[in-house]
This record gives C-alpha cells, sequence and structure tokens, in this order.
C-alpha cells in the first residue's frame, strides 16, 4: 500500500471510531469523556492501534480501556460495515494522559497571562 492511502485509511478509521464510540452502553466507557488522540495502522492492515485519553485523568482512561476491550469484537464489525475493508485490523487499545497533560500546560499558560497583564497595568500606573 502506498503511504497516502494507508494516511488516508488511518483517518478513516479514526473519524468511525468516533462515531462508533458515541453508539457504545458500556457505562466505563460512557461515564467520561473520551477522545481518540491517535491511530496507527500497520503497512499490511492487521493491527491498529488506538490512542485514547480521558479528560478526567488517566485512571478513568484505564477503565474506559477495560470497556473497549470487551466491546472490541463489536466495535471492529461495526467498522468492517463502514469500511467496508477486505480485512479489518485488530484492534489494540492504549491509554494515555495527554489530554489531562495539555488542560494541566493551558491552565498554567492562562495563569501566567494573567499574572503579565496584572504587572503591565501597575507598570502603567
Amino acid at each position: 500500500m502506498s503511504g497516502h492511502r494507508i494516511g488516508r485509511t488511518t483517518e478513516d478509521i479514526k473519524r468511525e471510531l468516533t462515531a462508533i464510540f458515541r453508539r457504545l452502553k458500556d457505562p466505563r466507557v460512557t461515564d467520561c469523556f473520551i477522545s481518540i488522540i491517535r491511530v496507527e495502522v500497520t503497512n499490511d492492515l492487521s493491527y491498529c492501534t488506538v490512542y485514547i485519553s480521558a479528560m478526567e485523568g488517566m485512571d478513568k482512561a484505564k477503565e474506559a480501556l477495560k470497556g473497549l476491550k470487551s466491546a472490541s469484537g463489536f466495535i471492529r464489525r461495526e467498522l468492517g460495515k463502514a469500511l467496508k475493508l477486505r480485512h479489518v485490523p485488530e484492534l489494540i487499545f492504549k491509554a494515555t494522559d495527554s489530554v489531562e497533560y495539555s488542560a494541566n500546560i493551558s491552565r498554567i499558560l492562562n495563569n501566567l497571562e494573567i499574572t503579565d497583564f496584572e504587572e503591565e497595568e501597575t507598570d502603567d500606573d
């Protein structure tokens, strides 16, 4: 497979997985805000690694991971129906804390902006 075709297939898988996650009824998955961070597909489409993160933190992401692993057969079947691939890759779910990390960085930057703005006002007076 050529590089752009793998990239396009990866984006299609990510888009469809997002839609499938919304239809899941497992409380471990639906009780937290899950986002798909990255999807990696092998060249022969035999494996697909899906990196997920939860806004509530790493503990919730790991709990959601258990729900996703138990529903992987359903997810894989729905993915096959949506994409009409000859071979639907085996799904491997991994948890990351990148959303929590990004939120923390954003919070720090917002605090810095307020502090810098307040200092500029006192210098002008």
